[in-house]
């Protein structure tokens, strides 16, 4: 223990010592984040090198220096392994601070790193108590920790949050490494812990320096690196499910953007504003509000993960794991995303098979069209399906001549009328009530099919006019 603690005290003297000089040293380059006004909310430029001196704390921590006490000298072959991948995803992290990567080649980045650590000995073999195999755990190992690497760099958007949730998470596993006697892990993680601590008195909010790209990719790195050696050492259904829960919110936090701007159908690498810190502050939080509120739900994550932990909690994992969802549930309705809400309405209010319906009509309609055999015979198949899209009249001009259907109790409601053109010289105008709930999704599909379809029909007759009667 007292190797331990001096391993933590070394990381944390250099990184305080380390921090300053680094942030006054790129400040006065003018190597700074600028402030903006869409997703940043600091006011003034701030250096992001808070990669540099915790990197450096934690590779000075773990230095084989001479007279090293033998506990720590038996576990640094493990370490000494992991230097590469995470000088690697370090040096990723620092190219994108100072000159910019894209998103692809970041990605590439973190893979490479990932392959190394794996290379050295880092790999999920359990999920869920079963064996993942050979051919599983390379998969498995490069996502887990390419997933921790991101979740760190999106959550890096308030004073102090990522910083914060890293030094929980890592708390989080060098307890539980200590409670199932763990030393190497242990040893492993205190460094992190240490330096993190020294590097929070300059980030936390108001900071005078940011963790940058080099620091978050390296904390979440490291951070699914000590996760993926805990479960090594534990065959149990809870094995993945302990570093999930130390990790819990930011990877909650990367899915949640994920599947965000799935349902957008936007980038899944492009920014936005949408995360939970940002959530938090549109609810009327103040920044370091919102962090300590993060920083509370990071906790009582962490107490599950130990609880976990302890002997014969097996017995308790269902009521544990079910506690947790039903938090993460309660959190996310009162996020209130957009995305979401709608989503729910489509899957469960019946709208998704409406659409779905909806969509198979068009497709009928449009080929029913195209088998028309005069225009008395497509007017009908318009007719009943501007009904059935919950239009209350249409009116279609077809080759000269004009055909109307009015609904008898849509002359006194509100509504609105559009015209639309079909070919030189026809055209369909369709009205409906404002408060009309009939397939709303529906509409401007609804006008693009009838008018495609039209004007292909009318097309063939042009080219056929003997054919017709």
């Amino acid at each position: 223990m007292r190797e331990l603690l001096w391993l933590a005290l070394r990381a944390f003297i250099a990184c305080l010592v380390l921090t300053p000089i680094f942030r006054d040293i790129f400040r006065s380059y003018g190597i700074v984040d600028q402030p903006d006004r869409r997703r940043k909310i600091h006011a003034h430029p701030i250096p992001r090198v808070g990669g540099i001196p915790i990197f450096l704390s934690y590779a000075i921590a773990l230095y084989p220096w001479p007279h090293a006490p033998a506990a720590l000298t038996e576990y640094l072959p493990l370490i000494q392994k992991l230097a590469p991948a995470a000088t690697m995803i370090f040096a990723t992290g620092l190219v994108d601070d100072l000159i910019g990567l894209k998103p692809w080649q970041k990605l590439l980045g973190q893979l490479g790193a990932a392959g190394l650590a794996y290379w050295a000995g880092v790999r999920v073999l359990i999920v869920a108590g079963v064996g993942a195999g050979v051919w599983w755990a390379l998969p498995l190992t490069l996502i887990w920790l390419v997933a921790c690497t991101n979740a760190f760099n999106l959550v890096d958007g308030l004073d102090g949050l990522a910083a914060g949730m890293g030094l929980v998470a890592a708390l989080t596993l060098l307890i539980a490494a200590l409670l199932h006697g763990n030393l190497a892990l242990a040893s492993a993680a205190v460094p992190l812990v240490g330096a993190l601590v020294g590097f929070l008195c300059y980030n936390f909010n108001p900071a005078t320096v940011f963790l940058g790209d080099s620091g978050a990719l390296l904390i979440g790195f490291l951070l699914g690196c000590f996760g993926a050696v805990w479960t090594q050492k534990s065959d149990t259904l809870i094995s993945m499910t302990v570093p999930l829960l130390a990790l819990s919110i930011p990877l909650l936090d990367v899915s949640l953007a994920i599947l965000r701007r799935f349902l957008r159908n936007q980038p899944i690498f492009a920014a936005d504003r949408g995360h939970i810190h940002h959530r938090l502050i549109d609810r009327g939080l103040t920044p370091r509000r919102a962090v300590l509120v993060l920083y509370l739900v990071c906790a009582m994550a962490a107490a599950f993960a130990l609880l976990l932990t302890m002997p014969h909690a097996g017995r308790f994992f269902g009521l544990v794991m079910l506690a947790v969802c039903g938090v993460v549930w309660l959190g996310i309705r009162q996020l209130r995303y957009a995305e979401f809400g709608l989503a729910s309405r489509l899957l469960f209010g019946g709208e998704l098979q409406r659409t779905l319906g909806g969509q198979l009509r068009l497709e009928r309609l449009a080929e029913e069209v195209g088998q028309a055999g005069d225009e008395e015979q497509c007017w009908r198949l318009v007719a009943a399906a501007a009904r059935d899209f919950g239009f209350d009249s249409i009116r279609l001009s077809l080759r000269g001549s004009m055909r109307e259907q009015v609904a008898a109790d849509s002359v006194e409601k509100e509504c609105w009328s559009l015209r639309v053109p079909v070919g030189e010289r026809d055209y369909f105008e369709l009205t409906r009530r404002f408060e009309s709930g009939v397939l709303p999704m529906m509409v401007a599909p609804f006008l693009d099919t009838l008018r495609r379809a039209l004007e292909e029909r009318l097309e063939e007759w042009d080219r056929e006019p003997v054919h017709r009667v």
